[in-house]
């Protein structure tokens, strides 16, 4: 993968449409195919992402940028605007 997630950022690869109970805006879900190692706050603690490789998740409708990659769709966006984590 040449794609590398920086800081507490995630890359996500395009996956399903979810469709919300209310409203007519779709949240994206897809794979976490990269997670940044993590930040530091402004008191200098390192706080360490907890999302992996392989996570399925639900992304917000706004906050992910669409990144347009070798012919694949990928959002990247900060880890905590990641609305759940979908387990199987």
């Amino acid at each position: 993968m040449k794609l590398e997630a920086l800081f507490n950022a995630v890359i996500v690869k395009h996956g399903n449409i979810i469709v919300p109970d209310m409203g007519n805006e779709k949240n994206q879900t897809g794979e976490v195919i990269s997670v940044g190692p993590g930040q530091n706050t402004l008191m200098g603690e390192f706080v360490k992402t907890i999302s992996k490789v392989g996570d399925v998740v639900v992304l917000p409708t706004q906050g992910f940028t669409k990144l347009p990659y070798d012919g694949e769709e990928y959002w990247v966006g900060p880890e905590n605007q990641i609305l759940a984590k979908i387990n199987k």
